[in-house]
């Protein structure tokens, strides 16, 4: 099994190992079972009350097929990339940094679902030659399905940030949407010595960092301000790791 090494921006090195076709099979069946149930049952229920009333029936139907259609998508999305297959057989969803995939991400890999169904074709073969195991859905979206907790190596010691207990209350929530790029930068720009014109280059970067995430707090420094984005950005992740 290949392992994908994800780079956080605690410099924290994860391998991880993609979920494998057959891992994504069960959890794939499981999820067809679950909907064939609900579907069988729902119109078990719609037929025992032999409603004659058109407009009840169009409108009760709709309210039960359309979930059943959007499962997938909406299981994966307020999941934390799961569906209940998924969360049976221990593998997720994930942006290829390791972050949450979006709710573009996720409507990307439920659209292209319809050429992957069944992980039959197609979809079998793509996840077969892919680096990282991933379906036609997961390449056009940027993400990839990994094992839970299937971390092999954690190349630095979370000593570091042994003050990042669970008593810990971040200050600014919006860190947690930055990027590892981002987040690099500014760790960088921290850490350098630009001699005079580090001051400068800091205010700017605030500056920046505070209209990215809307944060209307300008009372706090400029350096401390972006210490503490990290500090809460490493919070955050740290509580996933």
């Amino acid at each position: 099994m290949s392992e994908a090494n994800i780079i956080t921006g605690q410099y924290v090195q994860i391998s991880q190992s993609p979920a494998s076709i057959g891992e994504r099979i069960i959890a794939q069946i499981i999820d067809i079972f679950l909907l064939i149930s609900y579907i069988t049952g729902t119109s078990i229920l719609i037929n025992y009350f032999e409603t004659t009333i058109f407009e009840f029936r169009i409108f009760f139907l709709l309210g039960i097929y359309l979930p059943a259609l959007f499962y997938p998508f909406l299981m994966e999305l307020f999941n934390h990339g799961q569906s209940i297959g998924k969360m049976a057989m221990r593998i997720r969803v994930v942006k290829k940094d390791g972050t949450t995939p979006g709710i573009g991400e996720f409507f990307m890999r439920w659209l292209l679902q319809l050429v992957d169904i069944g992980f039959s074709g197609i979809g079998v073969l793509v996840i077969l030659l892919s680096k990282n195991s991933q379906r036609l859905g997961d390449l056009a979206a940027g993400t990839m399905v990994i094992r839970i907790n299937d971390y092999r190596k954690i190349q630095v010691s979370l000593d570091e940030f042994s003050y990042l207990d669970r008593k810990y209350k971040p200050v600014y929530p919006q860190a947690e949407d930055l990027s590892l790029n981002q987040l690099d930068v500014i760790q960088r720009t921290l850490n350098s010595d630009y001699g005079d014109d580090r001051s400068r280059r800091i205010t700017a970067l605030a500056s920046k960092v505070r209209t990215h995430l809307n944060i209307s707090d300008t009372s706090t420094a400029d350096e401390k301000f972006l210490y503490t984005i990290v500090r809460d950005y490493q919070h955050y992740t740290l509580e996933i790791v």
